[in-house]
């Protein structure tokens, strides 16, 4: 889908399409949804959507498709990790392994998984196939949710206010963030290995 016809849908349903958008982008394919956000902010400061409900829509989109995956390892996860475990080369210790980590780590990647796509997809399934308890579970993903959603939604709607942003400009947003966040991970791993090494 170009950008154009992306701001039109925008510009036509508003709400929904946000609320759609963002809901699939946390249940579905990882894409980079921040460009959505940043151009629906743009969108604002241009004012051609209307701010609160907009950002309802792009906060509740989100929250209900991490609560949707929650839903999704809770229920139906280890039914499905049964029936593909031998297909993907999943074994009882892999499991047991990749379970034990998240769990050291599972309220800051819930929290701040949001900022890596593929993560913050992955995330919410993984919480409910450990169990993970939901009101823990909620509330940090609606923590996770705002503070996701609204820097890259203000972002927008301060350039877009400032200056004169493109539309067409926003997927790079997307990109940088995406580019930024490989970074700091490689930097990161090669740092641990450092310390590792002494």
């Amino acid at each position: 889908m170009s950008i154009e016809t992306l701001t039109d849908y925008l510009l036509q349903y508003g709400s929904i399409v946000i609320f759609i958008l963002l809901f699939f982008g946390i249940v579905g394919i990882p894409s980079p949804e921040e460009s959505l956000i940043f151009l629906i902010g743009v969108l604002i400061a241009q004012h051609q959507l209307h701010p609160i409900p907009t950002a309802i829509a792009a906060i509740t989109g989100a929250l209900t498709g991490m609560l949707t995956a929650y839903a999704g390892g809770r229920f139906l996860g280890y039914p499905l990790l049964h029936k593909v475990e031998k297909f993907i080369g999943l074994t009882k210790e892999r499991w047991k392994k990749a379970e034990q980590s998240f769990k050291r780590r599972r309220k800051r990647t819930v929290v701040f998984g949001f900022y890596m796509p593929g993560i913050r997809q992955i995330s919410p399934y993984f919480a409910g196939l450990t169990t993970m308890p939901f009101y823990q579970f909620f509330g940090l993903a609606v923590f996770g949710t705002v503070l996701w959603v609204m820097p890259f939604l203000v972002a927008g709607y301060v350039l877009g206010r400032s200056f004169h942003v493109n539309p067409s400009y926003a997927p790079l947003v997307g990109v940088f963030f995406l580019v930024v966040m490989i970074g700091w991970f490689l930097l990161k791993k090669k740092t641990s290995k450092k310390v590792e090494n002494g």
